[in-house]
């Protein structure tokens, strides 16, 4: 059903709202007899807290750790053996461990004049020595982040198939370091949380800019030792996530714990300094890449080692070592390599904590694998593109199981490549005077709607699981939808209907998606992992295959006929004889059901479908990138001239809605690639505060990005589908640093980092000149 079903490129229903100016937002909503919560934060990166002094006309509206000391501190799990796992304290009692960490909440009428407060407050901090980095925590004559650790390394992991003979044999081995910087999220809305008591509900309230309101709901019952059907937690519009909203914020568990305390309604609104210094960081990675590959670049084994800086503490649920285990089980990426060995650890630094962003790891590891394809087909003096096409999984092998175990369901990845490639020859650039042109390629696999098997032996407290719609047909046959998903930017309202009008023939104008609220929803983890539309796309559609089989029912008692002479088709029932509407049969069922048998009113027109992939097996996504670049080598800026994407994710069920999800990941994606970082300095200070430091891509700096796609249907899923939340951000850092490097190649230059700053460019340049030189005086 192309017109309004999956398959069908609709308008976005929720976008009127929001352009309108007519969502709503945390910020929006206001409670009689609301006060705001400001925090003061430690402004140092590591201290002692000897004392905060109160004035004397203020102490009922400030609250220390002292003040929350019955909450519960909400731990992350892990089965991975020996991880140390330290959870971070609402409040800080006696340490801080990173500037911004909070030691004190101030309760005002206004968020202005809380800030008052804050200011009348005179912390005294004894400063300890800081752990800056990931250097600073390897050194063995350095401080030490919690005392009774003999490291600073939170969790090491390892893998290994087997690859000594072949590194024995291969006659080509090329090394590189490579490092990702930290960066953070900026989503459109910061993070907020609203509670309060509902007397009424016997309940606490919470309003929270989340992306998944049950677990939020599960941690908080936790700190405050709640029963679940005491908290309701309720996301609004949210206004973009990117994964910052997928974890358990300190200031979530203050302010709910100080709305009980106080008995009055509490606000906290995060500012952007605040995300900037404070929030949820994101990456820094550093990677040290050895292939081995034959004289053609056929790579036979990867060698790595994979550090990550974990911070100061473990968020909830994913803990610190979610991105080092991640990237080391997709670190091989789309090829077909037959030798493995990495090895992981994860240290702790006086940083603030570390959250999966867009793709989680999945961008640093594209990053690695693919400047190591550019790497080896230097090596060999062959051109990148053609080694990749040497190297990729054929479409003849799948599903193909990887090295590390992972299974890729379907797919063409070469095909996918020559299209890039094909897109890239029909529109050939020319480099201004002076300046150095360059293409570079990436291509991507991403695990999507990632399985309960693929998370549980990590044994953190975030399970995928089966996940659950509710459908209830209304008097007029139109249908509210409720999930337990949250929407903030994917366009789930009208998805989400195109498959019930897919299934039932109905119009999306007559569905409504009810989402993001725990009083209504069904029980989910939330949105993450680009497991919205396969997940919970396949939960609607079980619902409504439940209530397809009623209606037919219905229809065929009201005919006259047996109920398997009743087709759904087009959004009527037809019979041998006759042809109804579906509100006919559902007005029959709800207002008068006396004319129908005791079986057929047994069940309702309100039902719940559950869903999850056959075999529990989340399906592959993939994409092949190309940047094409131009390099000025005076000045070491860069200039994007052409980005080409071609991607699979199965069956597009909007695709207008996967072409905006593809353009605003390449855009964040060119973000880290050229531009994000959040640096510190040597004693753990914030280096990008506001956005005069902190740059993100503009209309200015982004080309008219082409896209292109292929449909290869997975074999696990409802419709076939395949996620494409996070795609679009996975490969650009490494296709634009692949780039640079082929402009570069004249010079013999080479960058092996992210964001491509000019200061890293002219870096690069001036190692080659020092390299040329050194060359020079050793053959004289």
């Amino acid at each position: 059903m192309k017109e309004t079903g999956v398959g069908a490129s609709i308008l976005r229903r929720e976008d009127a709202r929001f352009l309108e100016g007519r969502g709503r937002f945390i910020g929006d909503i206001e409670i009689p007899g609301m006060s705001d919560v400001a925090f003061l934060r430690s402004p140092l990166a590591h201290a002692r807290i000897a004392s905060i002094d109160t004035p004397d006309d203020v102490a009922d509206r400030v609250f220390t750790a002292a003040d929350l000391s019955d909450v519960k501190l909400v731990a992350p799990a892990s089965k991975v053996p020996r991880h140390r796992i330290v959870a971070a304290p609402p409040i800080a009692s006696d340490r801080t461990r990173y500037v911004g960490e909070i030691v004190a909440a101030c309760i005002a009428p206004t968020r202005a004049e809380a800030e008052d407060l804050v200011e009348m407050l005179a912390p005294d901090f004894e400063m300890l020595p800081v752990i800056a980095s990931m250097d600073d925590a390897l050194s063995e004559d350095g401080p030490r982040l919690y005392d009774d650790w003999d490291s600073n390394v939170s969790m090491e992991t390892g893998f290994d198939s087997g690859i000594d003979e072949i590194i024995a044999k291969a006659p080509v081995k090329v090394t590189r370091v490579l490092d990702m910087a930290r960066q953070a999220m900026v989503p459109l809305e910061g993070k907020g949380v609203l509670a309060y008591w509902s007397e009424r509900d016997d309940q606490l309230v919470v309003y929270s800019s989340t992306q998944s309101p049950h677990q939020i709901r599960t941690a908080l019952c936790q700190a405050l030792e709640l029963q679940q059907r005491q908290i309701r937690v309720i996301a609004p519009d949210v206004g973009g996530g990117f994964g910052y909203k997928a974890i358990l914020h300190s200031e979530e568990v203050i302010v709910a714990a100080l709305a009980l305390k106080t008995g009055r309604p509490l606000r906290w609104l995060e500012d952007r300094f605040e995300h900037l210094t404070a929030g949820a960081n994101a990456r820094e990675h550093r990677y040290e890449m050895t292939a081995y590959a034959d004289q053609r670049g056929r790579v036979l084994a990867i060698d790595a080692k994979l550090t990550t800086d974990g911070v100061a503490y473990s968020v909830w649920p994913h803990t610190n070592g979610f991105d080092a285990i991640q990237a080391s089980g997709i670190l091989t990426g789309p090829y077909d390599i037959g030798g493995y060995r990495v090895r992981t650890q994860t240290v702790v630094t006086n940083k603030p904590p570390l959250s999966p962003y867009r793709a989680v790891a999945r961008p640093g590891a594209c990053f690695a694998i693919e400047c190591t394809m550019d790497a080896v087909a230097r090596a060999v003096g062959r051109d990148p593109a053609e080694v990749r096409l040497d190297n990729l999984v054929k479409p003849e092998a799948m599903p193909y199981k990887a090295i590390t175990g992972k299974e890729y369901d379907s797919g063409d990845y070469p095909a996918c490549l020559r299209r890039a490639m094909e897109m890239v020859a029909d529109a050939p650039q020319t480099p201004a005077p002076g300046r150095l042109l360059g293409t570079g390629y990436a291509v991507y696999t991403e695990h999507t709607a990632v399985s309960t098997s693929t998370i549980s032996h990590i044994g953190i407290p975030m399970m995928p699981g089966f996940e659950q719609a509710a459908a209830l047909m209304q008097p007029d046959g139109s249908l509210e939808l409720r999930v337990g998903v949250q929407s903030h930017g994917q366009g789930m309202e009208t998805t989400m209907a195109q498959i019930a009008s897919q299934v039932l023939g109905i119009e999306p104008e007559r569905v409504i998606l009810r989402h993001g609220d725990t009083g209504l929803s069904p029980f989910s983890t939330g949105t993450y992992a680009s497991r919205a539309v396969v997940m919970t796309g396949g939960a609607v559609a079980a619902a409504c295959d439940k209530i397809a089989v009623k209606l037919r029912e219905i229809a065929a008692h009201l005919m006259q006929c047996e109920t398997a002479n009743v087709r759904l088709e087009e959004g009527l029932l037809k019979g041998p004889s006759a042809t109804m509407m579906i509100a006919e049969a559902a007005e029959t069922w709800h207002f008068r059901p006396y004319e129908l048998p005791e079986d057929v009113l047994r069940d309702g027109l309100e039902v719940t479908g559950g869903y999850r992939p056959d075999g529990d097996k989340g399906p592959f996504a993939y994409a092949a990138h190309a940047a094409t670049v131009s390099v000025d080598p005076e000045l070491g800026t860069v200039e994007l001239l052409d980005y080409v994407a071609v991607d699979d994710c199965g069956t597009r069920v909007n695709p207008m809605i996967v072409d905006g999800q593809v353009l605003g990941g390449v855009v964040q994606g060119i973000g880290t690639g050229l531009f994000e970082e959040s640096p510190f300095d040597d004693q753990g200070q914030p280096l990008a505060t506001t956005f005069a430091d902190y740059s993100l891509p503009t209309a200015a700096e982004t080309p008219m990005i082409r896209l292109d796609h292929s449909e290869t249907l997975s074999p696990y899923t409802r419709f076939g589908v395949k996620g494409v939340g996070e795609g679009g951000a996975i490969a650009p850092p490494a296709a634009v640093v692949n780039a640079i490097n082929d402009a570069l190649r004249p010079l013999g230059a080479e960058l092996c980092a992210v964001p491509a700053s000019p200061k890293r460019v002219l870096g690069a340049i001036f190692d080659a000149q020092d390299r040329a030189k050194a060359d020079l005086e050793t053959t004289k």
